[in-house]
């Protein structure tokens, strides 16, 4: 075991994480389940939505046999909406492909959608004990700084360095707890921003710390302007009811149910009032929505065209929905968006 592995397993048992729901169990569809939430997302976020998952799907049988929809309405809120659609092919294919059983090795685990090297490498060691680096982006950061590795962890040269770090240190035994002390030492004291060096306990060996500059590792990514998108969504009301329609099972919000959107100038509407703009961040671009609400009083037939649905406003919110769609229709609820929409 090296100085770096000891130490950090040393650390893990005293200041680690040790009470997480996903711990103490060697539940493959437990693990799976919690590490493709932790994709991107943080732990306190996670665990709630972890819980919920659980009590509704208990096993990778029951997530199979569910429909898309029911997935997506308890992700619904928690973001990265390709990782839902990804974790119920996967059950799916687990239980077709693997006789409901999942791959013991981290090459098996990365043939399942969603599951790239590092993903597949966690399940691997906690789920079954096998010797397999990790490298998120929490560890990103610990080694770069540990061992003064410049550039951006995303450019293919630096990422090559980093595995190949990581597979040098990767201990004997203790191999679960090595790999979550490197998450948690990522996630608790060596953070991107004011790292605490001073609880670190790598710190008398670290390369970073000893040049004054913990901060200035990893190189951050070449900076580019987030492009801005602007679209205008429909709110269509009816006898307390809300029209939704189901986006394509692909792209921005994929397979949730959404307001009809229209191209912003195109709002053609007699009696239309127009609300202002809700701003909505994605990682690579922002999204300006204009909601226009409208009062349908016209004695149409019920039933939506295929792909869209009517439904009370206080249900819709719990809907498979994203989460600009949420905070309108909650302000729809609350009456508070309300005022005196014209009709149509």
């Amino acid at each position: 075991m090296s100085a770096l592995s000891r130490k950090l397993v040393r650390w893990q048992a005293r200041h680690g994480r040790n009470d997480l729901p996903w711990q103490r169990t060697r539940d493959p569809y437990r693990i799976w389940l919690s590490e493709v939430m932790l994709q991107q997302t943080q732990v306190a976020t996670v665990v709630p939505y972890y819980r919920r998952f659980l009590a509704r799907f208990p096993d990778v049988q029951s997530l199979a046999q569910a429909s898309l929809d029911d997935v997506l309405t308890l992700w619904s809120g928690l973001g990265y909406y390709t990782r839902a659609r990804n974790l119920y092919a996967a059950a799916q294919a687990v239980v077709e492909a693997h006789a409901g059983r999942f791959p013991r090795t981290r090459e098996a685990l990365e043939s399942l959608p969603g599951l790239g090297r590092s993903t597949a490498a966690a399940i691997a060691v906690f789920a079954f004990g096998k010797r397999e680096a990790i490298l998120d982006g929490n560890v990103k950061r610990v080694f770069a700084r540990y061992f003064a590795v410049s550039g951006f962890p995303g450019e293919k040269r630096v990422e090559k360095r980093l595995w190949a770090l990581a597979e040098s240190e990767i201990p004997e035994k203790s191999i679960e707890a090595y790999t979550q002390s490197l998450m948690d030492l990522g996630a608790a004291v060596c953070t991107r921003k004011r790292p605490a060096c001073s609880a670190c306990p790598l710190s008398k060996t670290c390369e970073a710390y000893a040049r004054g500059k913990a901060e200035a590792y990893p190189g951050t990514r070449p900076r580019k302007k987030r492009p801005l998108r602007k679209t205008s969504m429909l709110l269509l009301l009816r006898e307390g009811d809300v029209l939704l329609e189901k986006r394509p099972p692909t792209g921005v919000w994929g397979g949730l149910w959404c307001f009809p959107e229209i191209q912003p100038g195109s709002e053609k509407l007699a009696g239309r009032k127009s609300l202002p703009v809700l701003r909505h961040e994605f990682t690579h671009f922002t999204l300006d929505i204009t909601p226009i609400v409208c009062f349908l009083e016209t004695a149409l037939p019920h039933a939506a065209e295929p792909g869209q649905i009517w439904l009370p406003v206080g249900e819709a919110i719990g809907a498979a929905v994203p989460t600009p769609v949420r905070k309108l229709l909650a302000r729809l609820d609350s009456g508070s968006l309300l005022g005196e929409p014209a009709a149509l």
